[in-house]
């Protein structure tokens, strides 16, 4: 299956601190102290049975009560995902457990074994800390943002990804920061009371999601989920980043650096279980004449010399002229 998930854009790996072990006797809350808008599902063992549920949207710096009163359970799992908007992520190296999840909201009572369309994940065991309003198990990344800082930089995260100058992505107010800010809430007819609003995060993920207004973006018009990739001119040679999942009729930003001439695209069809979409003796896909190497996971390569020799698959990519143009669009249709 290609393109698990979405990209945790820089050297983040998604994580969940871990305090000393608390007793269960208050609310729990789960606390998202990553740059990243996230569904978080939650796995609870109780007496050998363990059900699961999500799917529990965070904005960056928000806390919120996902269990209310006593917690009577033996363990508490926790599996969390970034929006699609953000391209491909890494997949958890290590975790405590592989339970059963869904797509749109779920209740799993059996979570250890799966019946289709439910699929594993790999879910890490939490132990919360006792805070003054509860038990709280908190999503953190390398920058061990606060709640304020990890805000600041998942609107940073999102106005980079709209076409706005806000790096470096640090959690940092700045001129900067504020002057992209301002810029958005202008371009979206709002006033500076609603960089505080609770649907900041929703404006922001509906214009990254739309076709740019500078830079390059793919556009999905099928009724099918496109996983896509994208090389560009670094270093001398090409190098190719896959996979971005793009829903239908949603609009995704690839991580593009500078202002490029040109790129490469590829795009191909997948079905709800992620198999690649048949049309006719082949694929529905969009590319073209220039091979660059790919792999069904996640990826980023440089050498496309010998795909074949390497264990990868050739794959041609359409070249895409940005010369001249504010904004470029490929649009994938059936």
């Amino acid at each position: 299956m290609r393109g698990r998930g979405a990209r945790l854009a820089g050297a983040v790996a998604l994580a969940l601190s871990m305090a000393a072990a608390a007793p269960a006797r208050a609310d729990l809350a789960i606390c998202n102290r990553l740059s990243f808008v996230v569904e978080a599902a939650l796995g609870l063992e109780e007496k050998g049975a363990t059900a699961t549920r999500g799917w529990i949207r965070l904005d960056p710096g928000q806390c919120r009560t996902v269990l209310q009163g006593t917690v009577e359970a033996d363990q508490i799992f926790l599996h969390a995902r970034a929006l699609p908007v953000y391209g491909p992520s890494p997949e958890p190296q290590s975790g405590h457990a592989d339970l059963c999840i869904a797509d749109g909201d779920f209740v799993i009572a059996a979570a250890r074994a799966c019946r289709p369309p439910q699929r594993f994940a790999r879910f890490t065991a939490v132990k919360p800390a006792e805070a003054p309003e509860g038990l709280v198990a908190a999503l953190a990344e390398e920058a061990e943002y606060s709640d304020e800082q990890a805000r600041l930089a998942g609107i940073q995260r999102l106005l980079v990804l709209a076409g706005y100058d806000a790096n470096p992505v640090d959690g940092v107010a700045g001129p900067k920061t504020d002057a992209a800010i301002a810029q958005f809430l202008k371009d979206r007819g709002l006033g500076p009371e609603a960089k505080s609003a609770p649907n900041l995060f929703d404006l922001l993920v509906e214009t990254a999601q739309s076709p740019a207004a500078a830079g390059f973006s793919w556009c999905n018009d099928t009724r099918w989920a496109v996983m896509a990739a994208v090389g560009t001119d670094e270093k001398g040679g090409i190098v190719a980043r896959g996979w971005y999942r793009i829903e239908p009729g949603k609009c995704v930003r690839p991580d593009v650096a500078g202002k490029p001439k040109r790129l490469y695209s590829f795009g191909e069809a997948v079905d709800a279980g992620g198999q690649p979409v048949r049309r006719g003796s082949g694929r529905l896909s969009w590319g073209g004449g220039t091979t660059l190497c790919t792999r069904e996971a996640r990826f980023e390569l440089s050498d496309h010399k010998d795909c074949a020799g390497a264990g990868l698959d050739a794959t041609g990519f359409a070249t895409v002229d940005l010369a001249g143009q504010p904004a470029t669009t490929v649009r994938f249709k059936e």
